[in-house]
């Protein structure tokens, strides 16, 4: 959460070591963001494995709850890929700012 507002203050009083704290806390953000995604899709294969395993769920439901959990996992790609594209605009904003210098 701090990494915006070093960020935004490093903009605004075209601080350097400011704004790329801030973005250096933001990549801190992406890579965890990266390091869940393996966890995440683990999670629901082996929640899959078990609500089979255990007869939990009838045929026609494990279907359904393949593709929710599917989906679930996907939402953890989605933030991802959205970290990524954030950290490379803020880069991009830095790199704009310094060129003006």
């Amino acid at each position: 959460m701090l990494s915006w507002p070093l960020f935004v203050a490093g903009l605004i009083f075209s601080w350097q070591p400011l704004l790329y704290a801030g973005i250096a806390l933001f990549a801190l953000t992406v890579l965890f963001s990266l390091i869940t995604l393996p966890v995440e899709f683990n999670a629901s294969h082996r929640a899959i494995a078990a609500l089979e395993s255990k007869g939990f769920l009838q045929a026609d439901e494990l279907t359904g709850a393949k593709k929710v959990l599917s989906a679930a996992a996907m939402t953890y790609v989605a933030s991802a890929v959205t970290a990524i594209l954030q950290l490379l605009r803020l880069l991009l904003i830095a790199g704009a700012g310094r060129s003006r210098d």
